[in-house]
């Protein structure tokens, strides 16, 4: 239990002594008051009994000094590209600001302030920066280092991209005519087989099916933080997937073969100028030259996959079509392909307009009835609504 010393300090001043044991330690805190070192002791003695007492010297020890210890020994368990996006988040946005500060002084307050900092002027950034910070709280929790997390900011957690543009076909044409010769190949297996840029770089020669039309993801290649180059499987499962490669772009891909590919299995697909392995900045430069051409400055690379996607869902695909042909494990990154486009809207508009126009001949029909004229129109059933399409997309109007 907690007990109170009282004693004379040499100045002839009286103190009281709190002392207790956390964690196999004798932690001692003085007051000046009797009062306040029996609300302390009661308090001190209610935690230690609730497991959650905290030795105050701990919680001394800076975000800067903890922070990096706890992601040094996190990052076995990380992908290396992973682990360094933490230690760049750790480094370049939470310690600068909070470094200096001992955990056990990091409040919400301070942590609200942070974050509606970094939010203004990087959203994206700042709610991959809270998650690390509340992850690394938690840890001290768990550490016995503090007893309660200070990241209690409603929704900073939650990334708000914004919706991102969408290609149309004919500009996907264009890009590719843009790029060099040897990257055309690239534009449009991005878009017309949905494939993320490290999937495009990991291609090798055996994994295309000429005979079946097909693609297989088994490899991925992209840079690291500090410029080297990773050659990995993908994350996950799903990730690792055959796609059918559609009939438009299999000419394309034969030729690419023929012309640029050595004859070896593992010959990469993707190829520089020489003939070697595509840099990933090669690529990067000769894609933001391409979209310059075209007047699409807004386009990501990974927007040939977004656009894709957007293709397939208003083609009626079905969620589960879209995950597999996407890698994505999860439905959630795959629903938001399933959101109306304005060709799709149009189409809907023009379909109830069909609609209101036939219920109108219908109330005719009824008239002439009731004057006793006759009415073969009455007798018809109401047609079939037509067959409708965006452009390039063959559509079918399910009305449910």
């Amino acid at each position: 239990m907690a007990q109170i010393f009282k004693r004379s300090t040499s100045a002839g001043d009286t103190r009281y002594d709190v002392r207790t044991r956390i964690s196999g330690r004798v932690v001692t805190r003085t007051f000046k008051r009797k009062r306040d070192a029996e609300s302390y002791a009661t308090s001190v003695e209610a935690d230690r009994l609730r497991g959650v007492a905290i030795d105050p010297r701990r919680a001394r020890v800076t975000l800067v000094t903890y922070g990096r210890e706890n992601l040094q020994s996190r990052r076995q368990g990380l992908a290396l590209r992973t682990a360094d996006q933490y230690g760049w988040l750790l480094e370049q946005h939470i310690l600068p600001d909070l470094g200096k500060h001992a955990l056990g002084n990091i409040d919400p307050t301070m942590v609200r302030t942070w974050n509606a900092r970094l939010a203004k002027q990087h959203p994206t950034t700042a709610a991959k920066a809270y998650r690390l910070l509340s992850s690394i709280m938690r840890s001290a929790i768990a550490d016995e280092i503090v007893t309660r997390n200070p990241c209690q900011v409603k929704g900073a957690a939650v990334e708000r991209s914004s919706e991102r543009p969408v290609a149309s076909m004919a500009e996907v044409a264009a890009l590719a005519q843009a790029m060099p010769d040897h990257l055309r190949v690239a534009v449009l297996l991005g878009a017309w087989c949905q494939l993320r840029r490290g999937e495009l770089l990991g291609l090798r020669r055996k994994d295309i099916d000429l005979a079946r039309g097909t693609l297989t993801v088994e490899l991925t290649r992209g840079p690291r933080m500090g410029g080297q180059e990773i050659i990995k499987a993908p994350k996950t499962d799903a990730g690792r997937r055959t796609v059918a490669i559609p009939g438009n772009v299999i000419p394309v891909v034969e030729r690419h073969l023929e012309i640029y590919l050595d004859p070896e299995p593992d010959a990469p697909f993707l190829v520089g100028e020489k003939g070697r392995a595509l840099l990933v900045k090669s690529f990067a430069k000769a894609w933001s030259e391409a979209r310059s051409s075209v007047g699409r400055t807004d386009l990501r690379l990974h927007d040939l996959r977004h656009s894709g996607l957007t293709w397939a869902a208003a083609t009626g695909a079905s969620l589960a079509e879209l995950m597999r042909r996407a890698g994505h494990q999860s439905p959630v990154a795959a629903l938001r392909y399933q959101h109306a486009t304005d060709d799709r809207d149009r189409v809907l508009a023009d379909a109830l307009a069909e609609l209101s126009r036939k219920a109108g001949e219908g109330k005719r029909s009824d008239a002439a009835v009731a004057s006793g004229a006759p009415d073969r129109e009455s007798e018809e059933r109401l047609p079939a609504l037509p067959r409708v399409s965006s452009p390039g997309i063959p559509l079918t109007l399910r009305l449910r």
